[in-house]
């Protein structure tokens, strides 16, 4: 699991105060939004709007765009890579 995964699950539990959560009780591909995952809600996706915004300095406004990026851990993961790699190129 790559380090940018388990820094994530980190963010998540302590920024949403998910105090029964352990990182190993996050699967990278389960849904976030969904009860055979996390069980986030919409409050839920706005801290982790925070959190790509304080942690990684990308800012999400196109909500299809941030409906695929929040769909697992994984998908999180990737889009906060790529949006790296991307700032690295320009």
């Amino acid at each position: 699991m790559s380090t940018l995964t388990e820094e994530l699950k980190g963010h998540i539990i302590q920024e949403l105060n998910l105090v029964d959560i352990h990182p190993a009780d996050i699967s990278p591909d389960a849904p976030l939004f969904d009860y055979d995952g996390l069980g986030l809600d919409s409050i839920d996706a706005l801290e982790l709007t925070v959190i790509l915004s304080k942690y990684y300095g990308i800012k999400v406004t196109d909500p299809a765009q941030m409906k695929q990026a929040f769909y697992s851990l994984a998908t999180l993961a990737a889009f906060i890579a790529e949006h790296q790699a991307a700032e690295v190129v320009a």
